[in-house]
């Protein structure tokens, strides 16, 4: 049986811009992208922190080490400049890999910079694992 898994999330990063007149999609730093394991392409799930809303698209790259993260098409209608979101990525794993496997979790600060990866954050509660091996 295959599982849908948490493959990785980036966490609280923030609206720096909005264009309705875009085809679609999601526009984010390519570096972060990197880090969080999430490819061009790929189909994510939002979750607007501000105000509650959830959608599916898809990401494109946007400049590497601009910070950028920007609503573009319909989705602008989503958020505005400043929201936070959670940026969501599965990956269907057979259930024996799935019991094992480590989500990849990059958590932001300001200005988007990538505060820390898979480690435990001063403010949280729970620890996150310090490595993964996304071939798990």
């Amino acid at each position: 049986m295959l599982r849908n898994i948490l493959k990785s999330k980036i966490h609280r990063i923030k609206v720096t811009d909005k264009n309705i007149q875009y085809e679609g999609s999601l526009t984010i730093d390519e570096e972060i992208l990197r880090k969080a394991d999430i490819l061009e392409g790929e189909i994510v799930q939002v979750v607007n922190i501000t105000n509650g809303n959830r959608w599916e698209t898809y990401v494109i790259k946007g400049k590497k080490g601009s910070g950028e993260c920007i609503l573009n098409g319909g989705t602008a209608r989503l958020g505005e400049v400043g929201d936070e979101l959670i940026i969501i990525s599965s990956a269907l794993i057979d259930t024996a890999q799935a019991r094992g496997f480590i989500s990849k979790k990059i958590f932001l600060g300001e200005n988007n910079k990538i505060l820390a990866e898979n480690a435990k954050l001063a403010n949280s509660d729970t620890p996150q694992p310090k490595t993964l091996d996304p071939k798990s």
